[in-house]
């Protein structure tokens, strides 16, 4: 197996790690900075510690992505679609990060390497797509928005005979924890896709023929998420933060701590890799739809949920395309 093309796809997956990192930094603090709980360096410093942190909490996760969504390819032509896989992925975190939607990494990651394995011949496990990527996608983001919608509403409750000053100073200092929780979350979902890619990689590769996951893989992928999650994705932030409703900081509070705990179940219980994006924003919409329904900005919110549908399929036509040119050029 030729070495070039080995180095070559770890190099892109770790990219795609970085671009994952600053694309989904909006989903661990971007409530946070919008109630002024965090100020905006502050928050992406934690959480680039706690993504970082996150990345060693398990490993459920990256073996469905490294078995559990396409057949593992054999040789060049096994290179050239993880290749394509992730150059898909990529493009389209770039164009949703320039028009500032916040979309889905994971599902653009996943799209990326269907539409390449299916370019290039490869069987598509649909059964693991369905039941790993396409169930949790659709239910992931009713259950945040139902569940943020409770929470909120269990605090308003709680405390509803509390100084309503007081209360929200109290709920800023809460969000440092439900944020570094959030973030914590994202990097046990998030860095483990990667590790998956690169475990394929090196089985393609005869470099590896089990599928365990090497440290130095969880410490290179963890780095680069981490490092770009410092990074910052001010366009996605502002409008997570500001455009689908202007936040308070009871009701970030209860957004993050509903979200991080789907993740949380999701990748103890069900080792499903499911999107931090879906989750955070459907949990913001149901936080503050308890204000009133009409608080939430559903122009933007219907917007952001068409965004998710078309993810996986234009990164599949995106790696497809560049799996055939990769074949006409090299293979």
């Amino acid at each position: 197996m030729d070495m070039a093309a080995l180095i070559a796809v770890i190099g892109v997956a770790f990219f795609f790690t970085y671009t994952n990192g600053f694309h989904d930094s909006a989903n661990a603090i971007a409530t946070s900075v919008s109630t002024r709980a965090l100020t905006p360096r502050a928050a992406l410093a934690m959480a680039a510690v706690m993504n970082l942190a996150g990345a060693f909490l398990g490993s459920g996760v990256a073996h469905t992505v490294s078995s559990g969504i396409i057949e593992t390819p054999v040789g060049s032509q096994g290179m050239a679609i993880l290749f394509a896989g992730l150059v898909g992925a990529i493009a389209w975190n770039l164009v949703t990060w320039y028009f500032g939607l916040p979309s889905s990494s994971s599902h653009a990651l996943f799209g990326g390497l269907v539409g390449a394995a299916l370019a290039g011949g490869t069987g598509v496990i649909w059964s693991g797509v369905i039941d790993k990527i396409i169930v949790p996608m659709v239910v992931s983001p009713i259950v945040g928005l139902i569940g943020g919608f409770l929470v909120m509403l269990a605090i308003l409750w709680i405390f509803k005979r509390a100084n309503p000053h007081r209360a929200k100073r109290n709920f800023r200092v809460a969000q440092t924890a439900s944020a570094a929780a959030m973030a914590l979350a994202h990097g046990l979902q998030d860095a483990q896709k990667t590790m998956g890619i690169v475990v394929m990689a090196l089985t393609i590769s005869g470099h590896q023929h089990t599928g365990d996951i090497p440290i130095w893989v969880k410490i290179s992928c963890a780095t680069m998420l981490s490092l770009g999650t410092y990074a910052g994705g001010w366009r996605i932030m502002r409008t997570l933060g500001r455009k689908i409703i202007e936040l308070d900081p009871p009701q970030g509070f209860a957004a993050e701590a509903t979200a991080s705990t789907i993740m949380y179940i999701t990748s103890f219980v069900f080792k499903a890799p499911i999107s931090t994006t879906h989750v955070i924003t459907a949990a913001i919409m149901g936080a503050g739809a308890t204000k009133r329904i009409r608080a939430v900005r559903w122009g933007v919110a219907k917007n952001i949920v068409l965004g998710w549908f078309i993810t996986m399929p234009a990164a599949g036509l995106v790696a497809a395309l560049m799996y055939w040119l990769v074949h006409l050029l090299f293979l």
